[in-house]
């Protein structure tokens, strides 16, 4: 980035610096109306979200309650957070996340991820695991930006990080259901405390479940899809014989009965990003929906021991995770075929269905490390290790011979994976400290796919692989203490993203494998309170530069992934989060981020669309090509803005509330190359929740609203088929009771 550049970036910092530092003298007493201070676990240790150098967001308490009522998946944090989106392809699991625009498009089952998921500190490798439901948490934090040394591979745009409530020595607990639209339910609890004086325990629960609601006009049927059936659970048991030890031990489980994604066939218009007319987004006409599921099971273990040595404090964490999944779904979203008349709705230039599974998998890891403090100086240095083993099962099926598998591949992927890291902070002064890691990753993958059968016709194949890659890590930041309210801070950081394979041949005849992706971020900022602390200000510009940007060319004429290597990708903006309390009874939050994000390599080409779609980029140097150099990433979402308001009525023993929260992104494309249709324009949801608490917070009972204005909007496209996408949800309402002990 330029010098100017990055002048522009940093002005709103130093004017918000400025307002901070004047609004209120540094010694002044924290007012008790103001707002509360947060506790968060970024960097493997508990600490004041204003005094980490970097740019996080934490979500919890009421505010995630109310994202995720009338059963919200993980998708409910997109747009709620500045810079993040998620979306996904696949259905209720399979989430995919982007961060500062970057992330990945990739369908496929062994897909990696520029974004990580660390869900009580286990890092959940596997694209179906990440689809884990939000219950019994204590707190989401977002972590923007290259968390590679104490996160380690595949972060190189950040971490999720999900931590669930842990047993104490307090008897504790809770209990909502809710009931809503579409005979929606969602009912979750839990219940905790001591069973001996040295043993503590918390057991977790919850159920979802959803009518189908979505007709099915080619068969007749009505309320043929939709629906699903969602069961998760969670124990955990506290040891702590004294104050030097501790173990915990989490098992869960969770199994999800549902459909897949919902592919409509040609909703689209050709040459705009516009719905065609008539468009119902509560009717299908599909000739294999009759035969689409999709089931998931899951089943985890983790132990983790702290030991207390005196000088320094050890932890180990060990982790055992395993999931299935099958899923088969009509993914052209129409009925027959144009040379199998009548076909439906619009062009079907052939019929696709298809099944994906996860027969086999398991992941394993462990994570050593030892913190301590030498004087001035805090370190914490470790070792880590990572395992897993999947199989992939994909399946073809003649829709036109009433779903007779007519094709089979069979995917092995095997990773090992270790790492040594270590980072250290030192305090120069009470105001001025530096902080510096460094992290050593080392990748093993071996990859075999085996094709039995083709839907084409085409002969028995087998292709191997073995990728191997090695990386360095580092970041190093500064952050100086202006005042008791105000924080500055500055971060280097670099990132890595371990080589990907991917070889769908059920459609093609060839594997692809990208190669290791890093990536170098700059970012300044400030941290800060204001107005007698009525009101935090956090905010952050950042710019950064990939090199051999692992992207993955979807479609293009076949249902089949190919992965790519850009020579490079830059991407800077601002980012900014605030929450205040300005008078009694009020509490409001804001989020903001501007992201711009370009692919920077010349020589990069890629097929476009195989749907007959209006591409906007220029002939590639092959035929059948187009360029797309300095193209915007794909769901890179110039703005995201975000907001919540609550305001409450004292009344009796207890009050009358009104909580709204509102999420906007800006417009996205959602391939490499640029078309008209293959975009989705600005979105707009936003929520209303109206309710009553009494004896203080113990018993609510509330009325709710998702997506109230009921905005409809393209999620994300299928290209190679004909102009096939998919829709965000309805707006739902509903009534929940929750009570706390």
């Amino acid at each position: 980035m330029s010098f100017t550049s990055w002048a522009s970036l940093g002005l709103p910092i130093a004017a918000l610096a400025l307002v901070a530092s004047t609004a209120k003298a540094a010694d002044a007493p924290a007012d008790a109306g103001g707002v509360a201070e947060i506790t968060v676990t970024a960097q493997h240790e508990s600490q004041d979200l204003q005094k980490v150098p970097l740019s996080m967001t934490a979500i919890g308490g009421e505010k995630l309650d109310v994202i995720k009522s009338s059963g919200g998946d993980i998708r409910v944090l997109s747009a709620r957070v500045p810079s993040l989106l998620l979306e996904s392809s696949f259905g209720r699991t399979f989430p995919r996340p982007y961060i500062r625009g970057l992330g990945n498009t990739d369908f496929d089952l062994n897909a990696s991820q520029p974004v990580s998921f660390v869900y009580d500190d286990v890092v959940l490798e596997n694209p179906i695991l990440k689809g884990i439901p939000l219950f019994d948490i204590d707190q989401v934090e977002v972590l923007r930006g290259p968390q590679g040394t104490l996160f380690g591979r595949n972060t190189p745009a950040g971490v999720l990080k999900f931590d669930s409530v842990k047993p104490g020595f307090t008897e504790s607990g809770y209990g909502q259901v809710s009931a809503g639209s579409f005979a929606t339910i969602n009912a979750e609890g839990a219940i905790g405390g001591p069973i001996t004086k040295t043993i503590a325990i918390r057991l977790s629960a919850l159920l979802q479940h959803r009518n189908n609601w979505i007709d099915n006009t080619y068969t007749g049927q009505k309320n043929a899809t939709g629906g699903y059936d969602e069961v998760a659970a969670r124990g955990q048991i506290l040891w702590q014989p004294n104050d030097k030890f501790s173990a915990l031990l989490n098992v869960h489980h969770l199994t999800l009965d549902g459909t897949p994604q919902i592919f409509r066939a040609n909703i689209i218009q050709q040459g705009s990003d516009r719905f065609v007319a008539g468009f119902d987004r509560g009717a299908i006409a599909q000739d294999a929906q009759t035969r689409s599921f999709q089931h998931v099971a899951e089943t985890g273990v983790v132990l983790k021991m702290t030991r207390d040595l005196g000088f320094a404090t050890l932890t180990s964490i060990g982790s055992y995770e395993h999931v299935s999944t099958l899923s088969h779904g009509d993914i052209d979203g129409g009925f027959g075929a144009s040379f199998a008349p009548p076909y439906g709705p619009g062009f079907i230039p052939f019929p696709s269905e298809s099944a994906d599974g996860l027969p086999k998998h398991r992941q394993l890891t462990n994570e050593v490390r030892l913190a301590g403090d030498q004087g001035a100086f805090h370190y914490q240095v470790g070792g880590y290790f990572f395992y897993e083993s999947l199989d992939i099962d994909s399946f073809d099926f003649n829709t036109l011979a009433g779903g007779t598998q007519d094709g089979y591949a069979q995917q092995h992927q095997r990773t090992r994976a270790w790492a040594l890291f270590g980072t250290g902070t030192y305090k120069f002064t009470d105001r001025f400290s530096l902080i510096g890691g460094l992290r050593y990753s080392n990748d093993d993958k071996r990859f075999d796919v085996h094709r039995s059968q083709s839907p084409f016709g085409a002969p028995p194949l087998t292709l191997a692989t073995h990728p191997k890659s090695d990386n360095v890590s580092w970041n190093v930041s500064a952050q100086y203490a202006a005042s008791d309210d105000l924080n500055l801070y500055g971060r280097v950081a670099t990132g890595y993203r371990a080589p990907s394979i991917q070889g769908r041949v059920l459609f093609g005849d060839t594997l692809s494998v990208a190669g290791a992706e890093t990536l170098t971020s700059y970012e300044v900022g400030m941290k800060a309170y204001a107005f007698d602390r009525k009101l935090r200000a956090n905010l952050s510009a950042y710019g950064y530069r990939v090199s051999n940007l692992q992207v993955t060319a979807v479609g293009g004429g076949a249902n089949f992934n190919r992965l790519l290597n850009a020579k490079h990708a830059n991407g800077y903006g601002v980012e900014a989060d605030l929450e205040a309390r300005p008078v009694e009874h009020m509490e409001l939050t804001g989020g903001f981020s501007w992201n711009h994000t370009e692919i920077d390599d010349p020589n990069l080409a890629t097929a476009p669309c195989g749907s007959g779609c209006t591409v906007l980029d220029p002939a590639g140097a092959l035929p059948g090509t187009v360029n797309i150099d300095g193209n915007p990433l794909p769901n890179a979402p110039e703005f995201i803005a975000n907001a919540t308001a609550r305001y409450a009525i004292p009344f009796g023993d207890g009050e009358f509330f009104a909580y709204t929260d509102w999420a906007y992104r800006s417009k996205v494309s959602f391939f490499l190359y640029q078309s008209k249709e293959y975009t989705s324009g600005n979105l707009l949801e936003g929520g209303l929740r109206l309710g009553y608490a009494y004896e203080g917070g113990k018993w609510e009972v509330a009325a709710f609203a998702r997506n109230i204005t009921d905005t409809l909007a393209l999620e994300g496209g299928i290209d190679f088929d004909n102009l096939t996408g998919f829709v965000n949800e309805p707006r739902t309402f509903g009534f929940e009771v929750k009570a706390k002990f």
